[in-house]
Parts: C-alpha cells; sequence; structure tokens
C-alpha cells in the first residue's frame, strides 16, 4: 500500500459509519401508580448514557411501554365498573359480537359484561378470531368455547363469521373486535337494530372514580388481577412532550418520544398476528408521524448503470423516483418502530421497558 493509498483509506473511515441502527433495551426500576414516571424515564435514560458513554444526537428515538404509562396513571378498572357501564347502556341482555380468542385480553371484560346484563349471546368466528387465534390454541390446548361458557351461566356461544346473525338473538348489541369494528358495527346496524356500542364505548369514562380511556375505552386493555383490568394510557400527548422537553433540557438535542403498545407483526408458526392493541402508538412526539422516505438499496445495488458515486449520491441527497422506491412499504414510521420496541421489550422479565434508539433515520451515506 502506498502512501496515497493509506490517505484514501482514511478518509473513507472517517466519511463511512460503521454501525447503523442501534437498539437499547433500558432496565428502569419497578414502577407503582402514582410513581413520576416522567422522572422515571428521564433518569433512566441519562444513566444508561453515563454508564455506556453513548453521545446523544438529534432523532435519537425513546419509547415507552404502553403498560408502564398506564400503571403509573393508576388507569385501571374493575369487572363491577365494567357491569355497571353494561347495566347503563343495555336494557337486560347483550349480544357480543367478534371478540377475540384471549384469557388475559377479554375473559375479565366478558365476566363484566355477563356481571351487568341478565342474558349474553356470544358470537365467535368459527375458526380464527380477527388476530389469528385459533379456537383451540394448539400450545395452551384451551378451547375457547368451552373456557369463555364457563366463565357465567348466563353465556350462551353462537358460532358463526356473520356479526348479523347476532340480530337472531338479540337487538341490543356490543361489538367486541378491534380493527375492523367501524365495519363490523356499520354491518350490523345497516340489518337493524336497538342499541349498538362497540368496546372503545365502554369505559370510556369514569364509572365511580374508576380509570377510563375516552378514545379507546375497553380497547387494549390488559388482566391486572381476577377483578381488574389495567386500561390503554390516556393523556399520552402530554406525558410525551414532557418527556421530550425534559430531554432537550438535559442533553440540548431534540429526542423524540414514544409510547408503544403491541407490535404490528405477525407469527409466521402460529399465523398470529400479535397485535390485539387498538393501535401500536397512542401517542409520540411530532419528529415520529409520517412514513419512511427511503431508497430500496438492494435494488440500486443491481443497477449496472449506476456507479458507486452516484449512487452513494441518490441516497445521500434523497433523489427518489418511484420506481427506486419499489418495495419499501410506505408503513407508519410509528408502526415500525413501535413493532421494534416490541420485539425488544419482549413481554417477560427481561426489565427493559424503556427503548433508546439511534441512527433509525440515517442512511448509508452518514457520516460520523
Amino acid at each position: 500500500m502506498n502512501k496515497s493509498d493509506k490517505i484514501v483509506f482514511l478518509k473513507e473511515v472517517h466519511f463511512m459509519r460503521n454501525v447503523g441502527t442501534v437498539v437499547r433495551g433500558i432496565r428502569a426500576p419497578i414502577v407503582k401508580e402514582g410513581d413520576d414516571l416522567e422522572r422515571i424515564v428521564v433518569d433512566s435514560v441519562l444513566k444508561v448514557a453515563e454508564s455506556d458513554n453513548i453521545i446523544f444526537k438529534d432523532k435519537d428515538i425513546v419509547s415507552i411501554t404502553e403498560s408502564l404509562v398506564a400503571r403509573a396513571q393508576g388507569n385501571y378498572v374493575t369487572i363491577d365498573h365494567i357491569a355497571k357501564d353494561i347495566q347503563e347502556k343495555f336494557n337486560g341482555e347483550v349480544g357480543v359480537v367478534f371478540p377475540i380468542f384471549s384469557r388475559n385480553r377479554f375473559s375479565l371484560i366478558l365476566k363484566g359484561i355477563a356481571r351487568g346484563a341478565k342474558k349474553v349471546y356470544l358470537l365467535l368466528n368459527t375458526e380464527i378470531d380477527e388476530v389469528g387465534n385459533p379456537i383451540v390454541n394448539p400450545f395452551t390446548n384451551i378451547d375457547i368455547v368451552k373456557y369463555y361458557k364457563e366463565l357465567s351461566n348466563n353465556i350462551e356461544i353462537i358460532l358463526s363469521d356473520d356479526p348479523t346473525e347476532i340480530l337472531k338473538y338479540t337487538k341490543n348489541v356490543l361489538v367486541a373486535d378491534i380493527h375492523k369494528r367501524k365495519k363490523t358495527k356499520e354491518k350490523i346496524k345497516n340489518a337493524g337494530c336497538n342499541t349498538i356500542y362497540s368496546l372503545d364505548e365502554i369505559v370510556n369514562k369514569s364509572i365511580d372514580g374508576s380509570g377510563y380511556n375516552e378514545d379507546y375505552g375497553l380497547l387494549g386493555s390488559n388482566y391486572s388481577t381476577d377483578e381488574q383490568l389495567k386500561l390503554f394510557p390516556r393523556d399520552g400527548q402530554i406525558f410525551v412532550n414532557k418527556i421530550r422537553d425534559e430531554l432537550k433540557n438535559k442533553t440540548g438535542k431534540n429526542i423524540e418520544v414514544m409510547i408503544y403498545g403491541d407490535g404490528a407483526f405477525k407469527d409466521p408458526v402460529a399465523g398470529i398476528w400479535e397485535f390485539a392493541d387498538p393501535v401500536v402508538s397512542p401517542a409520540y412526539t411530532e419528529g415520529l408521524a409520517g412514513t419512511p422516505n427511503e431508497l430500496k438499496l438492494k435494488f440500486l445495488a443491481d443497477d449496472k448503470s449506476l456507479t458507486k458515486e452516484e449512487l452513494m449520491r441518490k441516497i445521500k441527497e434523497k433523489d427518489i423516483t418511484a420506481k427506486e422506491a419499489l418495495g419499501t412499504t410506505p408503513r407508519r414510521l410509528t408502526d415500525l418502530i413501535g413493532s421494534l420496541c416490541d420485539l425488544t421489550s419482549g413481554s417477560g422479565d427481561k426489565g427493559t421497558p424503556i427503548i433508546l434508539i439511534q441512527g433509525y433515520f440515517d442512511n448509508y451515506s452518514a457520516e460520523e
């Protein structure tokens, strides 16, 4: 290697970064109701930065799991609270349409419905629910028909993939699916009913001092105790904006912040779409809005008419044509980032409910 070769090599090392996106699961103290979660998140992130010599940059991302936010808020509801809301909205009997097949997501909701109604007609999909759960789970051997029926003696099970089938039994309907609820609700309304609500309209206001979620009601709720559910967090925008402002004050950098729930991905073996929350992210700072602005790098690399220098220029200048963006699915940034966070933190005992992501918005031309 001659002298000029060494100079070129050094320039390339300075120009090209050797690491792209870095994702860190950050351990945090156990959070209980009433804790100052904004302070805990900021302190936890700064502590890791100091111990691991992390240098913050603009467009870094800090994400917090929705469960942590809801717990700190004390956003809980009991079976009796659900029962009271059902009693107020329905007259004696109710037909529940297309709930997901989940013990931790729906069983307590069903108990509350059954406790608040004289009769429950429960219409289930015949084979799989909205998110891909089979009616008999091959991993747990739970038969969801038998399981739901045994929760209360006033529940009658009906199997059909037609939501209007419920109208043969009652004209009072509670739509219980998640992502298709608006279409399901509209179809039943057009077929004729007396009263119709969906789960996002149950406990969407406080019941005798309970928690609530004005946007999602019981959607996104999860098992807490045998008599209590933890709801999806509320006032999320205020929360993420406060953390963003405090991190800016502490680091001098514009760090994006979001709350994440279930990731939007499908298990290739079980066929289950791991997405039982109504949205991946209920709140995020403005820099996380929209979809990625990216080229399909492997497509460009296959183009023999482009030199390496021309390819790099296109990446750096975001010189993107429709053809060159081909294959970059325009998913929302919050869905992509939230899925990354959910996979990183998991749902077990990792103890990392806060995620720090760096370099997510960098491309191949990014410098040190």
